[in-house]
């Protein structure tokens, strides 16, 4: 690669990070609705222009904080995960962890309350698989090969316990007592979780 698209590049990787951090910070403060293009470019340090060029609209900038926000979420899951030796302690743990990082107000505000509306739900659904959904899956289906877990269908298992902990997550978004709220959450999925070991 020339010293010229090095830079180029380099200069392009700047512009469109900075964009993607000072939409991030304005949507999570403010919501999709309250924002304008005009501030994300002066938060940013850009033209407004240079927004247009990189991500073509609002929605498209708003796409890529999203996409960034579940790809957060998901390394905390997994980094989580890995922590632990045991691959039922590993599902636990990433559960655990991602309700807990779902219950940051700029999580919950970014991937589970404006994605789904701006997005629609089709696209929202096909990131959040991207992002983290299969692992999911993959742990399920290690757990249930191996007997930890009853002989069942994974995927639809996979979904419902996704969906229960996006319910629970948006709940915790409206509550007032949140630490107390994630506390008796986590104590909640840790037996929901016990109930499908084999034998349990």
């Amino acid at each position: 690669m020339s010293t010229e698209r090095r830079s180029n590049t380099e200069r392009t990787r700047r512009t469109t990070g900075a964009l993607v951090s000072g939409a991030r910070l304005l949507f999570a403060r403010r919501g999709y609705a309250g924002v304008g293009l005009a501030e994300v470019a002066e938060e940013a340090g850009v033209t407004k222009g240079a927004l247009y060029h990189h991500f073509g609209s609002k929605a498209g900038l708003f796409r890529a904080v999203v996409e960034q926000v579940q790809q957060d979420v998901g390394e905390r899951v997994a980094a989580a995960a890995e922590k632990e030796a045991d691959p039922w302690s590993r599902l636990t743990a990433g559960c655990g962890e991602f309700l807990a990082a779902a219950s940051d107000p700029e999580v919950q505000r970014i991937m589970l309350v404006d994605g789904p509306a701006v997005l629609g739900w089709a696209e929202w659904r096909r990131m959040d698989e991207a992002a983290s959904a299969r692992h999911l899956v993959e742990a399920l289906a290690d757990l249930v090969g191996s007997g930890v877990v009853a002989p069942q269908p994974v995927e639809p298992l996979a979904r419902l316990l996704s969906g229960a902990m996006n319910e629970a997550a948006l709940w915790l978004a409206r509550s007032e007592s949140p630490e107390a709220d994630l506390a008796d959450t986590v104590e909640a999925l840790s037996r929901l979780l016990e109930s499908l070991r084999a034998g349990a």
